[in-house]
């Protein structure tokens, strides 16, 4: 088995969990300008059970997202705030890397809803050059279809530094994105724009299983980091929703997520996290196990 590199787990979810008001349409960026205390607490938690990276909790500090709350004129300054938040933690931890988590235009899961790739990659290159001289790399987050990836690994290519591209598949066939475009075409976006690994995220670990066979073995890292959701709720894909309307699995424990991580890396994962509903326990399991 080779080397993994354990990424962290949910941020968005764990800041729903701890933070004292009701979740908004914001998610993550609200308690980051109310509680940043709270976003620096989930880092700490992460890097102390084992995470060798710390994804910036910048998913949702979107242009689309802040001009409909009147916050578009804090676009940069919170770019920057969860960037000094992760590097804050790193530096109190002592080690690890810090990821610019680049989230998905219109909204998550839903691929149709974002801007045609051109556009999408100046967003995407603001969004690069403001973090770039604080991560470490780039990870294009919760990528639903083609186009959509595109825009982002196009954008991101800007920051000068490493990208990795996450993609998100359909719960019912792994091999395919939400939108049911191939999970193979992202191969051929992956070198065109020289990212640096693939990873499968945000969809059950049933079907991220499903989809590692598809990319392995083609000369890219690959990477995995399932949600733990019961599935993703078409009341919640129409888009400006709360997350409250997602249902987390009562199975999903610690060790049953480590027993698809160590699934994942013996088929050739070496990047292996949690996304949403995975938490800092979880991360805790998947170190003990794997490294």
């Amino acid at each position: 088995m080779s080397e993994i590199t354990i990424l962290d787990g949910s941020m968005g979810q764990e800041l729903v969990k701890r933070a004292p008001e009701d979740p908004t349409p914001l998610w993550g960026t609200k308690v980051l300008i109310d509680h940043p205390d709270i976003v620096r607490a989930v880092h700490d938690d992460y890097f102390a059970a084992g995470a060798d990276i710390a994804t910036l909790n910048s998913y949702a500090i979107l242009h689309d997202r802040l001009e409909k709350f009147d916050l578009d004129d804090k676009f940069a300054e919170l770019h920057r705030a969860a960037c000094q938040v992760a590097i804050d933690s790193r530096d109190t931890h002592g080690s690890g890397l810090i990821a610019g988590s680049l989230g998905p235009l219109g909204w998550s899961y839903r691929a149709d809803m974002a801007p045609p790739v051109d556009e999408a990659a100046a967003l995407y290159a603001e969004i690069a050059e403001l973090q770039s001289p604080m991560v470490d790399l780039f990870i294009a987050e919760t990528m639903s279809g083609l186009d959509q990836a595109e825009g982002a690994l196009k954008g991101a290519a800007q920051g000068k530094k490493p990208v990795w591209v996450a993609c998100s598949v359909d719960d019912e066939d792994g091999t395919k994105f939400r939108n049911g475009d191939p999970l193979t075409g992202i191969l051929d976006l992956a070198a065109k724009y020289e990212a640096d690994a693939i990873l499968i995220n945000c969809s059950i670990p049933e079907a991220v299983t499903q989809g590692v066979p598809e990319l392995v073995g083609k000369g890219f890292k690959i990477g995995c980091y399932a949600n733990g959701f019961t599935k993703i709720s078409s009341d919640f894909a129409a888009g400006q929703t709360t997350v409250d309307l997602l249902k987390a699995r009562q199975d999903l424990t610690p060790s049953a997520y480590a027993d698809f991580a160590e699934r994942w890396a013996e088929m050739g994962a070496t990047i292996i996290g949690g996304c949403c509903e995975v938490g800092p326990a979880h991360i805790s399991e998947i170190k003990r196990r794997l490294v």
